[in-house]
């Protein structure tokens, strides 16, 4: 599938706009029906995951045959502030891999999401600078790095957890 116009090219900044670019890539991702992505920030505190909107978006892509790869340091604010998508989380587990890198540095981490056919990636945190990409190196060295990251990574976020 080609890119959607709908997503931003090049670099862009601000909160405000980071916030929409995870909603436009959400409707995005059902809208070009994304079989596989990836997300990986250190905490997922500045996405907007909690919102309605955001999970009807997630419902609406998806299905059997789809993959989420959520990538972080920790997921203690998905969990504190992001209630209805861990709801989510929990009845879509079949189609989400969750990993962590609990050592990693803050810093060194990446900020991204790695789509089909586009990317970005936020290079400065506290001022949401993000380089947005529909090119095939640009998809390819993030895909890289992420494949690294989660190669050190281990299981983490378990849609429920069981005790004796």
């Amino acid at each position: 599938m080609d890119p959607s116009p709908a997503l931003p090219v090049g670099r862009q900044q601000g909160r405000t706009f980071f916030a929409d670019l995870i909603r436009q890539t959400l409707h995005e991702a059902q809208a070009q029906g994304w079989t596989e992505w990836w997300w990986c920030d250190a905490d997922f505190a500045d996405w907007p995951l909690g919102e309605r909107a955001v999970v009807e978006s997630l419902t609406a892509w998806a299905s059997s045959g789809r993959r989420l790869h959520l990538l972080a340091k920790d997921y203690r604010s998905v969990q504190v502030l992001h209630a209805r998508f861990v709801r989510w989380r929990v009845m879509w587990d079949h189609l989400i891999e969750v990993r962590a890198c609990p050592a990693a540095s803050e810093q060194d981490f990446p900020s991204a999401m790695w789509t089909p056919n586009w990317v970005f990636q936020r290079t400065d945190r506290a001022r949401s600078v993000v380089l947005c990409s529909d090119g095939a190196q640009e998809r390819q060295l993030l895909q890289q790095s992420l494949r690294e990251w989660w190669a050190r990574s281990t299981p983490a976020f378990p849609a429920s957890v069981l005790g004796l």
